[in-house]
Order: structure tokens, then C-alpha cells, then sequence
């Protein structure tokens, strides 16, 4: 009597709902869970450190925007092709419900403008960026279930027991829809699940900044460096095997090139950067400053 054992991964049979007229996307939703996930673990860890949970709250406020412009921004610039040029329809490029955010850009411009604000409000940036740091890298595991829903950043086929089956997807036309479709049911191809190593290894990189914080006491922006060196190693690897496609330099996808740039010059950064965590003071100094005028007016 032979056993069979289903092995491989199915993909979900669509990515899209609809509640009337209002498209709900898994995307969407997987990305907003992992930004709750990131504030929560982000406040803990700021208030422990003895800053205001205020802060990190306002700090979502311009992170969160800008980095959804940033993330498009990237993408559009690193894939101008699909917009621009013959037969291309350039205000697509603002369409962002039909995919395309670079987590690059997103980081990159969501950072700058978290970085402004603390400028303007004279409080320290370091203290932030390392308490927010491990819930961030959390968001992006989380957000990586969404590529799963919309049967995307896979790798080459492959018949190992993990394989990820895509399927075939129709619109109500039934006119071939990958993102907005249902599935068919036919398999198109058994690949490499790259998102799902992805998550594994954001997992892995919040552990590891958990665990390095508590046992070192990093302070000074080098929890957050060493997240982007961590992040960027693994993404290095992963960009190798994907197969979708991508914009090419010297024959390797840019997203390559800038995971080993970045990788590189946060390595610098970690290793230069003061060594043990501020006071709570340091964090904070506004209360220090607060407490002050509290003893002066008991006086």
C-alpha cells in the first residue's frame, strides 16, 4: 500500500476580496498587520530605553507615508521600463494597487523623514532607529506574506518538498489575472518559495537584534545598522535566486548591487559607532528638562 504526502506549498486561490464595490488585498493587509506588530514592539522598547511613546508614535505619522512614497519612488525608478517608453502608460506609475513597492526606497525615505522630525524636535535619532529597528525588520517578514497572496518574488522551479505551486488565475472575464484573479486550480509552475526564505530570515535578523541588544546593550544607531547588515546579507543571497523579472547591471539584478553597497557601508557604520546605550537621559533630554522645571516650581 504506497502513502502519498502533499509536499509542496499551494498558493492562496486568490489575493483580493471584494466587499461590494471596495477591493480588500491580502497585500494591503499583511503590511498593516506587520506596521501594528512594529509599533507595538517599538514603543515597548523605546519607553524601556526611557524615551516618550509619544514619540514613536509620531514618528509613524511621517514614516509611514513617506515610506510608501519612497518604495514607489524606488521601484518605478529601478523598473522605469515598465512605465515609460513605447506603448507605456507613464501614470501607471502612480498605480500602486497594482504592486511594486521597494523596501529599499521605503526604509531609505521613511528613515530621512523620521530623522527630520527628531531634528526639528531636538530629540536624539539613534536611541529611536535602535528601538524601532527589530520591530521593522519583523514588519517586512510579515509584509512577505502578502508576496505569497499575490503569487510573486518566487524563484526558479524546482521539485524539492517545499516547492511553491502558482497557479492560474482568471478574472470574472476569464481573462488570465495574476494579482486580481482566482485560481483555476491548474498549477503553471512548482518554484522556489524566495518570499517564504525572506521571512525565515527577517525572523531570524529579529531574533538575532533581540538577542544582541539585551547581551551587548547596543546603543548609538548600532542596533539599527547591524539590521541593515543583517538584512541586507540574507536579501544578497535570496535576490540571486529569484528568477522574476528585474532590472539587470552587469548581468545581476540591481537589488543585488544594492544589498551588497549597503551591506558594506552599514558594516562600517556598526563597527564606528560609539560603543555601549545612552542613559535615559540621552534618550530623552526634554525630560530631563521637564523634570528640572517640576523640582524648581515644588521649590
Amino acid at each position: 500500500m504506497e502513502t502519498y504526502i502533499l509536499a509542496n506549498i499551494p498558493s492562496p486561490p486568490q489575493g483580493v476580496w471584494h466587499l461590494g464595490p471596495i477591493p480588500i488585498r491580502a497585500y494591503a493587509l499583511c503590511i498593516i498587520m506587520g506596521i501594528l506588530v512594529a509599533l507595538w514592539i517599538g514603543v515597548r522598547r523605546y519607553t524601556a530605553r526611557g524615551g516618550d511613546a509619544d514619540v514613536v508614535w509620531d514618528a509613524a505619522i511621517v514614516a509611514i507615508p513617506a515610506g510608501i512614497i519612497g518604495g514607489r519612488l524606488y521601484h518605478v525608478i529601478t523598473d522605469y521600463d515598465k512605465y515609460f517608453g513605447e506603448g507605456k502608460n507613464p501614470w501607471q506609475a502612480f498605480n500602486i494597487t497594482a504592486g511594486g513597492l521597494g523596501i529599499w526606497g521605503a526604509v531609505a525615505l521613511g528613515t530621512l523623514a523620521v530623522w527630520a522630525l527628531m531634528r526639528y524636535r531636538n530629540v536624539p535619532f539613534a536611541p529611536l532607529a535602535d528601538a524601532l529597528a527589530p520591530g521593522v525588520v519583523l514588519a517586512q517578514g510579515i509584509g512577505r506574506l502578502g508576496n505569497w497572496f499575490n503569487q510573486e518574488l518566487y524563484g526558479a522551479e524546482t521539485d524539492v518538498p517545499w516547492a511553491l505551486d502558482i497557479y492560474y488565475r482568471v478574472d470574472e472575464a476569464g481573462n488570465f489575472a495574476p494579482l486580481t484573479g482566482r485560481s483555476t486550480g491548474e498549477v503553471l509552475a512548482s518554484v522556489h518559495p524566495t518570499f517564504l526564505y525572506e521571512l525565515i530570515w527577517n525572523v531570524a535578523v529579529f531574533c538575532l537584534l533581540i538577542w544582541a541588544d539585551r547581551y551587548f546593550r547596543l546603543g548609538h544607531g548600532r542596533v539599527f545598522w547591524l539590521y541593515v547588515a543583517g538584512y541586507t546579507f540574507g536579501r544578497f543571497f535570496i535576490e540571486l535566486m529569484r528568477t522574476d523579472e528585474a532590472t539587470l547591471i552587469l548581468g545581476q539584478r540591481v537589488n543585488t548591487w544594492v544589498s551588497a553597497v549597503v551591506f558594506l557601508i552599514a558594516m562600517v557604520l556598526f563597527f564606528f559607532s560609539a560603543k555601549g546605550r545612552e542613559t535615559p537621559e540621552e534618550v530623552d533630554p526634554r525630560r530631563q528638562a521637564q523634570a528640572g522645571e517640576r523640582s524648581a516650581n515644588d521649590g
